[in-house]
């Protein structure tokens, strides 16, 4: 080969070289080539890539890895890649180097056959792991030719450890033989599991008296109050660690037994009532034990306290022996009730069936109202209650204005469209009924005595049919003889219409007894409340007491306590009578003290021109004045005084001073009166009050 041939291959071979990828051969190699291989030299074949990955891993666990190849010439030259998909690269050899994310490596020198490395596992759970690895073996030629390599892929499958059923030991349940109904019951056990797995799912199954309990599955504990007396009690369980049960095993058996808390014979269990000795059953479970209710047998009802029969809840008047029902709420017991069903009613004065608040004319039997307000009274019209309506020509039970046929009695219209024509019909409106047998409008299917015309239902159920029962809700009466309403069992006079009930056992009915509740008193002719038997004046409304029997009544006796007096006509305290004398007296003095002062000013006057006269006479020197004699002789009555006038005469007469005594003013009278009785009485005008008592004055 000459020296251009060899040029030619060199310079073509080095083209070649630089035109294909290739490890890096010699000083280092390339890393995640593994899967393509070494595919930039030549592949004379002839190796096998070989590993000792661990064929599974564990998750977290550090392997030591080791390349190798087989086969070839084994010349001390090559390279290779290892490509990892999960899982850590580490601690690189001789000659290995790791790219910085730890998932592949590579020769770092052309220089050897093996190679060594670490990998650290994936975490629990990764799953496979994927790795590639690449060898290749030179020939050291320092060129691309005469070498040869391998590559290949390995799965390694994540261990799992397998999983051990787990097992219980020593099951009890505890009391060990017997509990009584105050115990809960408790399963112990023993837990253990080969892979020291924890508890987790264990399974517990219930049985009372061999029969599974499914409602207690899954408790590890039985309530005192889910047990009953003679049950026999067993769990069985069922270990497990949330992965695997292990063996079922079945604990002893324990029987319940009863307690008796009070000591009366009856265990808790079968007493209704555990803690009271006097009780232990409650047949009609009202809370109230058979021995001290009532009605042991009916829930609603515990105490009679009228003890008539009917339970307190279900009496309307639980303290009146003689009503026990209200049916309709107006405060009157049904008994005594005219409309017990009707609470605007009670009473109906003129017996017509129409009480007295709806009658019109509650004492006008013949007439109650005009309901339809159609200008004809309800007993003249046809239709009281239809304002469209008061005639039916042919009195078939329909109108004029509504009737299609109203001059045919026979047919009107078939309402309830039963193929039966309504006059054929007994029951036109109602297609259940067709036929009334003893013609008492009500229809045989619902008739309870449907041959009976007189009867058609028993609502008390007291043998006798609501039309001749007069009382038809109430089973303790029937008959109403006197027609007052009440019957003649609670009627202490069934044959008088006008009364029912005699309080206070006098003989007379509560009605007519003015006094119904006072055995004693009966007539009020006055109607002042106080019975005629007791009243002093029965038949004067104002009195009724006479206190001090003076004939004048306490209320118009203003001393009703004093019978020497009644009235007081000026409110001062002091009676007519006594205040009249005090007048009386008084006036006699007035007249006497008049008198006298009338006396003392004549007195006095004479003295004065006395001594006046006397005086002139010595100034005159003329001869001196004769006294001339007063006539004292005219009689005066009480308190009159005739005038006094002195005469003046020439005769001097000595006049001798005289001591004049002081005038005291008697009280004069201001007012004067004589009262009813005949008192005379007098005001002062110091403000007294006086009374003549026949003598004199007396001060009031």
């Amino acid at each position: 080969m000459n020296r251009v041939t060899k040029l030619v291959i060199v310079i073509s071979t080095i083209l070649l070289l630089s035109s294909v990828p290739s490890l890096e051969a010699n000083s280092g190699g390339k890393h995640n080539q593994a899967s393509s291989g070494c595919s930039c030299h030549s592949n004379g074949g002839g190796i096998t890539a070989t590993h000792d990955f661990p064929p599974e891993y564990t998750p977290g666990q550090t392997y030591s890895v080791n390349i190798n190849l087989n086969g070839g010439t084994q010349a001390f030259s090559g390279g290779f890649n290892v490509v990892v998909n999960q899982g850590q690269l580490s601690n690189a050899g001789s000659g290995v180097q790791i790219n910085g994310a730890g998932t592949s490596a590579t020769h770092s020198t052309g220089g050897q056959l093996g190679w060594t490395f670490d990998w650290t596992a994936p975490s629990t759970g990764s799953g496979d792991v994927s790795v590639s690895i690449a060898v290749l073996q030179s020939n050291s030629n320092n060129m691309n030719s005469g070498d040869a390599w391998d590559n290949t892929q390995t799965i390694i499958p994540e261990f799992v450890v397998p999983n051990d059923p787990p097992s219980v030991a020593n099951v009890d349940l505890i009391p060990i033989n017997t509990a009584n109904t105050t115990e809960d019951l408790m399963v112990i056990y023993q837990f253990s599991d080969p892979n020291g797995d924890q508890e987790s799912g264990t399974l517990f199954h219930w049985y009372i008296n061999g029969s599974r309990a499914m409602s207690f599955d899954g408790n590890d504990m039985i309530s005192a109050s889910s047990t009953s007396p003679e049950q026999r009690w067993k769990v069985e369980i069922t270990p497990s660690d949330g992965t695997d049960m292990g063996t079922s095993v079945m604990s002893n058996e324990v029987t319940i037994t009863d307690i008796d808390s009070d000591n009366d014979g009856y265990g808790d269990q079968v007493d209704a009532f555990p803690n009271d000795p006097n009780e232990h059953e409650d047949s009609d479970s009202d809370g109230v034990g058979d021995n001290s209710d009532a009605f042991p047998n009916d829930a609603a009802e515990t105490m009679d306290s009228d003890s008539d029969g009917v339970g307190d809840n279900a009496d309307a008047f639980p303290n009146d022996a003689t009503e026990t029902m209200d049916s309709d709420m107006d405060g009157v017991g049904d008994n005594a009730d005219a409309f017990p069903n009707d609470a605007s009613e009670t009473m109906d004065s003129d017996m017509d069936g129409v009480g007295d608040n709806a009658d019109a004319f509650p004492n006008d039997a013949s007439e109650t109202m005009d309901s339809d307000n159609d200008g004809v009274g309800d007993n003249a019209d046809a239709f009281p209650s239809d304002s469209t309506e008061t005639l039916d020509t042919d009195m078939d039970g329909v109108g004029d204005n509504a009737d299609d046929f109203p001059e045919d009695a026979s047919e009107t219209s078939d309402s309830d469209m039963d193929g039966v024509g309504d006059n054929t019909d007994a029951f036109p409106n109602d297609a259940s009924e067709t036929l009334d047998s003893d013609m008492d409008g009500v229809g045989d299917n619902a008739d309870a005595f449907p041959n009976d015309s007189n009867e058609t239902a028993d609502s008390d159920m007291d043998s006798v049919g609501d039309n001749a029962d007069a009382f038809p809700n109430d089973a303790n009466e029937t008959v109403d003889s006197d027609e007052d309403g009440v019957g003649d069992n609670s009627d202490v006079f069934p044959n008088d219409p006008n009364e029912s009930a005699d309080s206070d056992l006098d003989g007379l009915g509560d009605n007519a007894d003015a006094f119904p509740e006072d055995a004693s008193e009966t007539v009020d002719s006055d109607f002042d409340g106080v019975g005629d038997n007791s009243d002093a004046f029965p038949n004067d409304a104002n009195e009724s007491a006479d206190s001090d029997l003076d004939g004048v009544g306490d209320n118009a006796d203003a001393f009703p306590n004093d019978a020497s007096e009644t009235m007081d006509s000026d409110g001062d305290g002091v009676g007519d009578n006594a205040q009249l004398a005090a007048e009386k007296a008084a006036a006699s003095e007035d007249d006497e003290s008049d008198n006298l002062t009338m006396i003392i000013t004549v007195s006095v006057i004479v003295v004065i021109i006395a001594a006046a006269l006397a005086m002139f006479m010595r100034r005159g020197g003329e001869s001196e004045p004769v006294a001339v004699e007063k006539d004292f002789s005219q009689n005066l009555m009480a308190g009159q005084f005739r005038p006094f006038q002195p005469t003046m005469v020439e005769q001097h007469v000595e006049v001798s001073p005289q001591v004049v005594e002081p005038i005291v003013q008697a009280p004069m009278p201001v007012q004067q009166w004589t009262d009813e009785s005949g008192h005379t009485w007098r005001t002062m005008d110091d403000g007294s009050t006086q009374w003549w008592n026949g003598t004199d004055w007396q001060n009031a």
